[in-house]
Protein backbone atom coordinates (compact mmCIF):
# COMPACT_ATOMS: atom_id res chain seq x y z
CA UNK A 1 0.00 0.00 0.00
CA UNK A 2 2.61 2.05 0.65
CA UNK A 3 4.63 1.76 -2.47
CA UNK A 4 1.36 2.62 -4.56
CA UNK A 5 0.68 5.47 -2.63
CA UNK A 6 4.02 6.69 -3.38
CA UNK A 7 3.55 5.94 -7.23
CA UNK A 8 0.77 7.62 -7.16
CA UNK A 9 2.58 10.77 -5.14
CA UNK A 10 5.39 10.73 -8.01
CA UNK A 11 2.83 10.41 -11.10
CA UNK A 12 0.77 13.52 -9.16
CA UNK A 13 3.91 15.54 -9.11
CA UNK A 14 5.30 14.94 -12.53
CA UNK A 15 2.14 15.26 -14.25
CA UNK A 16 1.64 18.59 -11.72
CA UNK A 17 5.93 19.55 -12.78
CA UNK A 18 4.84 19.05 -16.61
CA UNK A 19 1.51 21.65 -16.08
CA UNK A 20 3.59 24.10 -14.51
CA UNK A 21 6.87 23.93 -17.12
CA UNK A 22 3.83 24.21 -19.82
CA UNK A 23 2.38 27.28 -18.56
CA UNK A 24 6.07 28.95 -19.00
CA UNK A 25 6.45 27.84 -22.42
CA UNK A 26 4.97 30.23 -25.40
CA UNK A 27 1.50 28.86 -27.55
CA UNK A 28 2.27 26.85 -30.90
CA UNK A 29 3.04 29.15 -33.70
CA UNK A 30 1.67 26.38 -35.96
CA UNK A 31 -1.64 25.38 -33.64
CA UNK A 32 -4.65 26.64 -36.13
CA UNK A 33 -2.48 25.07 -39.13
CA UNK A 34 -2.17 21.91 -37.70
CA UNK A 35 -5.80 22.06 -36.22
CA UNK A 36 -7.17 22.37 -39.86
CA UNK A 37 -4.99 19.75 -41.55
CA UNK A 38 -6.09 17.00 -38.60
CA UNK A 39 -9.81 17.86 -38.81
CA UNK A 40 -9.62 18.17 -42.66
CA UNK A 41 -8.14 14.62 -42.43
CA UNK A 42 -10.80 13.30 -39.40
CA UNK A 43 -13.46 14.60 -41.92
CA UNK A 44 -11.63 12.54 -45.32
CA UNK A 45 -10.74 9.56 -43.78
CA UNK A 46 -11.82 6.64 -41.28
CA UNK A 47 -10.16 6.26 -38.24
CA UNK A 48 -8.80 3.08 -38.93
CA UNK A 49 -7.52 4.46 -42.44
CA UNK A 50 -5.62 7.86 -39.95
CA UNK A 51 -4.36 5.29 -37.24
CA UNK A 52 -3.11 2.62 -39.50
CA UNK A 53 -2.05 4.20 -43.32
CA UNK A 54 -0.99 6.86 -41.29
CA UNK A 55 1.32 6.17 -39.58
CA UNK A 56 2.58 3.30 -41.46
CA UNK A 57 3.17 6.39 -44.16
CA UNK A 58 5.07 8.47 -41.25
CA UNK A 59 7.02 5.56 -40.40
CA UNK A 60 8.07 5.00 -43.88
CA UNK A 61 9.14 8.96 -44.19
CA UNK A 62 10.67 9.22 -41.37
CA UNK A 63 12.70 5.88 -41.64
CA UNK A 64 13.98 7.19 -44.87
CA UNK A 65 14.15 10.68 -44.30
CA UNK A 66 16.59 10.45 -41.50
CA UNK A 67 18.43 7.42 -42.35
CA UNK A 68 19.35 9.54 -45.44
CA UNK A 69 21.71 11.54 -43.80
CA UNK A 70 24.27 8.98 -42.77
CA UNK A 71 23.94 7.69 -46.23
CA UNK A 72 25.25 10.54 -48.11
CA UNK A 73 28.14 11.09 -45.78
CA UNK A 74 30.09 8.13 -46.45
CA UNK A 75 30.39 10.03 -49.99
CA UNK A 76 31.36 13.48 -48.28
CA UNK A 77 34.85 13.48 -47.13
CA UNK A 78 34.60 15.86 -44.18
CA UNK A 79 32.65 14.68 -42.38
CA UNK A 80 34.68 11.08 -41.95
CA UNK A 81 36.25 12.64 -38.87
CA UNK A 82 33.08 12.18 -37.12
CA UNK A 83 32.92 8.45 -38.02
CA UNK A 84 33.14 6.40 -35.18
CA UNK A 85 34.51 3.24 -36.91
CA UNK A 86 36.43 5.44 -39.32
CA UNK A 87 38.43 2.11 -40.93
CA UNK A 88 35.16 0.09 -41.60
CA UNK A 89 32.69 1.25 -44.18
CA UNK A 90 29.70 -1.15 -45.42
CA UNK A 91 29.69 -1.65 -49.17
CA UNK A 92 26.17 -0.97 -51.34
CA UNK A 93 25.76 -4.48 -52.34
CA UNK A 94 25.76 -4.55 -48.32
CA UNK A 95 23.22 -1.98 -48.00
CA UNK A 96 21.28 -3.15 -50.57
CA UNK A 97 20.85 -6.35 -48.90
CA UNK A 98 19.88 -4.75 -45.57
CA UNK A 99 17.87 -2.32 -47.68
CA UNK A 100 15.30 -5.57 -49.19
CA UNK A 101 15.27 -7.27 -45.23
CA UNK A 102 13.83 -4.36 -43.92
CA UNK A 103 11.63 -3.78 -46.49
CA UNK A 104 10.19 -7.54 -45.58
CA UNK A 105 10.23 -6.82 -42.09
CA UNK A 106 8.28 -2.98 -42.51
CA UNK A 107 5.35 -4.91 -44.77
CA UNK A 108 5.30 -7.55 -42.94
CA UNK A 109 6.11 -7.31 -39.20
CA UNK A 110 5.20 -3.30 -38.25
CA UNK A 111 2.13 -2.88 -40.67
CA UNK A 112 0.38 -5.73 -38.90
CA UNK A 113 1.30 -3.99 -35.43
CA UNK A 114 0.39 -0.98 -36.35
CA UNK A 115 -2.64 -2.12 -37.11
CA UNK A 116 -2.90 -3.69 -33.70
CA UNK A 117 -2.87 -0.72 -32.45
CA UNK A 118 -5.34 0.65 -34.72
CA UNK A 119 -8.04 -1.48 -32.82
CA UNK A 120 -6.53 -0.69 -29.76
CA UNK A 121 -7.58 2.80 -29.85
CA UNK A 122 -10.86 1.91 -31.45
CA UNK A 123 -11.61 -0.90 -28.73
CA UNK A 124 -11.01 1.07 -26.31
CA UNK A 125 -12.51 4.53 -27.38
CA UNK A 126 -9.19 6.38 -27.47
CA UNK A 127 -9.86 9.99 -28.52
CA UNK A 128 -8.95 11.50 -31.91
CA UNK A 129 -10.74 14.95 -31.64
CA UNK A 130 -8.67 17.87 -31.78
CA UNK A 131 -10.61 19.47 -28.62
CA UNK A 132 -8.94 16.39 -26.85
CA UNK A 133 -5.31 16.64 -28.03
CA UNK A 134 -2.98 17.50 -25.05
CA UNK A 135 -1.30 20.41 -25.86
CA UNK A 136 2.17 19.71 -27.17
CA UNK A 137 4.89 19.99 -25.04
CA UNK A 138 2.91 17.05 -22.91
CA UNK A 139 4.11 15.11 -25.84
CA UNK A 140 8.02 16.15 -25.48
CA UNK A 141 7.82 16.52 -21.29
CA UNK A 142 5.90 13.21 -20.12
CA UNK A 143 4.45 11.18 -22.95
CA UNK A 144 7.54 10.22 -25.02
CA UNK A 145 9.87 10.38 -21.69
CA UNK A 146 7.89 8.46 -20.27
CA UNK A 147 7.32 5.66 -23.21
CA UNK A 148 11.33 5.94 -23.79
CA UNK A 149 11.59 4.59 -19.75
CA UNK A 150 9.32 1.89 -20.48
CA UNK A 151 10.97 1.02 -23.94
CA UNK A 152 13.71 1.13 -22.95
CA UNK A 153 13.57 -1.54 -20.14
CA UNK A 154 12.13 -3.66 -21.49
CA UNK A 155 14.65 -3.75 -24.51
CA UNK A 156 17.50 -3.65 -22.00
CA UNK A 157 16.26 -7.10 -20.29
CA UNK A 158 14.85 -8.78 -23.55
CA UNK A 159 17.89 -7.92 -25.52
CA UNK A 160 20.23 -8.48 -23.19
CA UNK A 161 18.36 -12.18 -22.77
CA UNK A 162 18.65 -12.71 -26.75
CA UNK A 163 22.49 -12.23 -26.50
CA UNK A 164 22.45 -15.21 -24.39
CA UNK A 165 24.52 -18.14 -26.03
CA UNK A 166 22.11 -20.35 -26.45
CA UNK A 167 19.93 -18.72 -28.80
CA UNK A 168 21.80 -15.74 -29.87
CA UNK A 169 23.04 -17.77 -33.22
CA UNK A 170 19.21 -18.31 -33.81
CA UNK A 171 17.65 -15.00 -33.29
CA UNK A 172 19.75 -11.74 -33.14
CA UNK A 173 23.28 -13.05 -34.79
CA UNK A 174 21.46 -11.30 -37.90
CA UNK A 175 21.14 -7.33 -36.54
CA UNK A 176 25.01 -7.93 -36.21
CA UNK A 177 26.32 -8.98 -39.23
CA UNK A 178 26.92 -5.29 -39.66
CA UNK A 179 29.86 -4.45 -37.12
CA UNK A 180 30.01 -0.93 -38.14
CA UNK A 181 26.50 -0.01 -37.99
CA UNK A 182 24.50 2.43 -40.05
CA UNK A 183 21.10 4.30 -40.05
CA UNK A 184 19.06 2.10 -41.56
CA UNK A 185 20.23 -1.13 -40.07
CA UNK A 186 18.43 -0.05 -36.73
CA UNK A 187 15.80 -2.30 -38.34
CA UNK A 188 17.90 -5.09 -39.95
CA UNK A 189 16.99 -8.08 -38.12
CA UNK A 190 15.42 -11.76 -37.77
CA UNK A 191 11.26 -10.73 -38.18
CA UNK A 192 11.50 -12.45 -34.70
CA UNK A 193 13.63 -10.45 -33.31
CA UNK A 194 12.40 -7.34 -34.49
CA UNK A 195 8.86 -9.03 -33.14
CA UNK A 196 10.21 -9.22 -29.07
CA UNK A 197 12.43 -5.95 -28.77
CA UNK A 198 9.39 -3.58 -30.39
CA UNK A 199 6.87 -5.14 -27.69
CA UNK A 200 8.05 -2.49 -25.64
CA UNK A 201 7.45 0.10 -28.33
CA UNK A 202 4.16 -1.45 -27.95
CA UNK A 203 3.81 -1.84 -24.69
CA UNK A 204 4.92 1.71 -23.88
CA UNK A 205 2.37 3.15 -26.25
CA UNK A 206 -0.65 0.87 -24.37
CA UNK A 207 0.12 2.16 -21.26
CA UNK A 208 0.37 6.30 -21.70
CA UNK A 209 -1.64 6.82 -24.77
CA UNK A 210 -4.61 9.06 -24.13
CA UNK A 211 -5.20 10.25 -28.07
CA UNK A 212 -5.05 8.67 -31.06
CA UNK A 213 -1.88 11.39 -32.34
CA UNK A 214 0.29 10.28 -29.64
CA UNK A 215 1.07 6.98 -31.42
CA UNK A 216 2.31 9.48 -34.31
CA UNK A 217 4.28 11.20 -31.72
CA UNK A 218 5.74 8.39 -29.85
CA UNK A 219 6.45 6.60 -33.27
CA UNK A 220 8.27 9.64 -34.46
CA UNK A 221 10.48 10.14 -31.25
CA UNK A 222 11.28 6.42 -31.35
CA UNK A 223 12.73 5.83 -34.69
CA UNK A 224 14.89 8.83 -34.96
CA UNK A 225 16.51 7.58 -31.51
CA UNK A 226 16.85 4.12 -33.35
CA UNK A 227 18.22 5.80 -36.76
CA UNK A 228 20.51 7.91 -34.25
CA UNK A 229 22.07 5.25 -32.14
CA UNK A 230 22.86 3.38 -35.23
CA UNK A 231 23.99 5.91 -37.33
CA UNK A 232 27.79 5.35 -36.96
CA UNK A 233 28.58 9.13 -36.40
CA UNK A 234 29.10 11.19 -33.36
CA UNK A 235 27.71 14.46 -34.78
CA UNK A 236 28.76 17.55 -32.76
CA UNK A 237 25.83 19.66 -31.35
CA UNK A 238 23.40 16.63 -31.84
CA UNK A 239 20.16 17.81 -29.91
CA UNK A 240 19.37 14.13 -28.73
CA UNK A 241 22.64 14.59 -26.49
CA UNK A 242 20.50 17.21 -24.09
CA UNK A 243 18.29 14.32 -22.96
CA UNK A 244 19.52 13.08 -19.88
CA UNK A 245 21.30 10.38 -19.94
CA UNK A 246 20.99 9.58 -23.75
CA UNK A 247 23.42 6.32 -24.56
CA UNK A 248 24.01 8.05 -28.16
CA UNK A 249 25.65 6.60 -30.90
CA UNK A 250 28.83 5.84 -29.33
CA UNK A 251 27.46 3.84 -27.13
CA UNK A 252 25.59 1.73 -29.12
CA UNK A 253 28.03 1.72 -32.19
CA UNK A 254 30.59 -0.11 -28.96
CA UNK A 255 27.68 -2.95 -28.69
CA UNK A 256 28.14 -3.44 -32.57
CA UNK A 257 31.60 -3.24 -32.09
CA UNK A 258 32.28 -5.71 -29.06
CA UNK A 259 28.85 -7.46 -29.58
CA UNK A 260 28.30 -7.42 -25.62
CA UNK A 261 27.03 -5.02 -23.06
CA UNK A 262 25.60 -1.63 -23.77
CA UNK A 263 22.11 -3.45 -24.25
CA UNK A 264 19.98 -0.53 -23.82
CA UNK A 265 18.25 1.22 -26.32
CA UNK A 266 18.17 4.75 -24.93
CA UNK A 267 19.72 5.25 -21.80
CA UNK A 268 22.70 4.15 -19.90
CA UNK A 269 21.15 3.73 -16.28
CA UNK A 270 20.19 -0.01 -16.74
CA UNK A 271 23.92 -1.03 -18.30
CA UNK A 272 25.27 1.55 -14.74
CA UNK A 273 23.18 -0.33 -12.38
CA UNK A 274 23.94 -4.06 -13.69
CA UNK A 275 27.97 -2.90 -14.94
CA UNK A 276 26.93 -4.42 -18.60
CA UNK A 277 29.21 -1.04 -19.25
CA UNK A 278 32.30 -1.86 -17.67
CA UNK A 279 33.81 -2.83 -21.28
CA UNK A 280 32.87 0.33 -23.01
CA UNK A 281 33.98 2.74 -20.27
CA UNK A 282 37.37 0.86 -20.13
CA UNK A 283 37.28 1.10 -23.95
CA UNK A 284 36.81 5.18 -23.54
CA UNK A 285 39.20 5.76 -20.80
CA UNK A 286 41.90 3.72 -23.01
CA UNK A 287 40.87 5.81 -26.39
CA UNK A 288 41.41 9.38 -24.36
CA UNK A 289 44.89 8.21 -23.23
CA UNK A 290 45.54 7.51 -27.27
CA UNK A 291 44.28 10.66 -28.20
CA UNK A 292 46.46 12.57 -25.36
CA UNK A 293 49.68 11.00 -26.46
CA UNK A 294 48.97 12.15 -30.03
CA UNK A 295 48.36 15.65 -29.43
Amino acid sequence: MATSGSVSIFISSASLAVEYVGSLLPENPLQEPFKNAWNCMLNNYTKSQVTTWGSFILHEAVFLLFSLPGFLFQFIPYMKKYKIQKNKQESLENKWKCLKVISFNHFCIQLPLICGLSYFTEYFNIPYDWERMPRWYYFHLKGCFGCAVIEDTWHYFLHRLLHHKRIYKYIHKIHHEFEAPFGMEAEYAHPLDLLILETGFVLAFVLLCDHAVFLWVWLTFRLIGAIDVHSGYDIPFNPLNLIPFYAGSRHHDFHHMNFTGNYASTFTWWDRIFGTDSQFNAYTEKMKKLEKKTE
